[in-house]
């Protein structure tokens, strides 16, 4: 079954709104094993959406419409639908209850132009799911075998996301006779780049074309939380599907190391898996009985508070020692006065490590030392203490000022995670 997306809004195409909600569709139907060869975005304009709807209608299988299904003059997507299909608008009462109640719950009166969102063309229906004043629409076009199907949703994303889930994906297997399970699992690396990635995979990628071993791989890289390598599988059962994901998974590791630090998507939450890098490095710390300090000079902070973000992690991180001007690093940090007064060099960042050590009584150190410059790259100083040894390493991240402290924070806490791996 070919499915198409269309996102409908004006302000996706001024850049005013991003347009996340096509690429999470298609992340759900690719997980459900459907297809989505064309997305689109069309403005509010009546004869470019006939145009772009009907196109879609035309070519696909199933149409997934976001937006357009608000209260006012410009939300014309169930008019458009209407009319493509042929079917008039029919006002439904239990949906006009529902609105009603809605505003009724919050003390309000709804406003008479509310009443649009309550209409539906005929011999389609309304969607269970309803978080907001808006329905999604399930509208059936054509009969027999082919047959095809438009189901229009909310462009607000946490709406949207519970009709997808709740009504689209589970209708499209239902009418795409899909019966075999699909599942994917995300292996999280840092520290190699996607081209190197897939030069090293390169044999493994090749197996996966044989459409017989039930396995694909594809690569999504996601800036500070790591380059993902995501694994999808399909198979009769569940038991057979996580059987080809632990084989695969295997596999890649055999090839790429100890560059995988997590899997699957992060969570904060303390039930859990926590896969994000800091929450890793924690959490091997931990294991090995060990307490962490931080010292930051450029990245002000950065590591502290990605690593406080997590929750109470008081019994494993005891500390950052923060400074920015060469005063404070003599006064905070304890360093020499001509090396605090120096730029930014191995020297520098290894006596952080080594004095924050000692400042804060902690058995690990992540140190970052750095200097402004103005040019595309900076030079970026890391440390890691462990069993009373320093590393020292030098990288160079982009020069802005935000993507620099991100970068520097990443690869210095993977510093001290292949560490404690190797240490283990």
């Amino acid at each position: 079954m070919n499915v198409e997306v269309v996102a409908v809004g004006t302000e996706l195409l001024l850049g005013q709104i991003v347009d996340t909600n096509s690429s999470w569709i298609g992340e759900q139907l690719a997980l459900a094993g459907l297809h989505s060869h064309f997305q689109t975005k069309v403005g509010d304009n009546p004869d470019r959406m006939r145009l772009v709807i009907g196109q879609a209608i035309e070519r696909s299988d199933a149409v997934i419409i976001t937006g357009g299904l608000g209260p006012t003059h410009d939300d014309i997507t169930r008019d458009i639908i209407a009319e493509l299909t042929d079917r008039p608008l029919v006002r439904d009462d239990n949906l006009v209850e529902i609105i009603k109640g809605m505003y009724a719950a919050r003390n309000s009166e709804m406003p008479s132009s509310n009443l649009s969102q309550a209409d539906v063309p005929q011999g389609g229906w309304p969607m269970a799911q309803q978080p907001g004043t808006a329905a999604g629409l399930v509208v059936p076009v054509g009969d027999g075998a082919d047959a095809k199907v438009i189901y229009a949703m909310p462009g607000v994303p946490y709406e949207m996301h519970e009709m997808m889930l709740g009504t689209v994906v589970p209708d499209l297997i239902a009418r795409s006779g899909e019966t075999a399970v699909i599942a994917s699992r995300t292996l999280r690396t840092w520290g190699v780049g996607e081209s190197n990635l897939g030069e090293m995979l390169a044999d493994e990628i090749a197996r996966l074309d044989d459409p017989a071993v039930g396995v694909t791989l594809a690569f999504n890289a996601s800036g500070v939380e790591g380059l993902k390598i995501r694994l999808t599988a399909r198979a009769a059962s569940d038991e057979a599907v996580a059987h080809l994901l632990d084989e695969q998974e295997a596999r890649v590791r055999d090839v790429v190391g100890p560059i995988v630090f997590g899997v699957d998507d992060h969570t904060r939450e303390a039930d859990a898996p926590r896969n994000n890098m800091e929450a890793v490095v924690l959490d091997a710390l931990r294991a090995q009985g060990l307490t962490l300090g931080t010292a930051e000079t450029i990245s002000g902070g950065m590591v502290a508070s990605r690593l406080v973000d997590i929750g109470d992690v008081s019994d494993v991180y005891r500390g950052s020692l923060v400074a920015l001007s060469p005063a404070v690093r003599v006064s905070t940090l304890g360093l020499d006065p001509a090396l605090a007064e120096a730029p930014a060099s191995g020297e520098q960042v290894a006596q952080m490590a080594t004095n924050a050590a000692n400042i804060l009584g902690v058995d690990a150190v992540v140190a970052i030392a750095g200097d402004r410059t103005g040019g595309d790259l900076e030079t970026v100083w890391l440390a890691t203490l462990l069993d009373g040894g320093v590393e020292v390493a030098s990288a160079k991240f982009p020069s802005d000022r935000n993507r620099l402290r991100q970068y520097s924070t990443i690869t210095a806490l993977n510093a001290l995670r292949l560490r404690l791996v190797k240490r283990a």
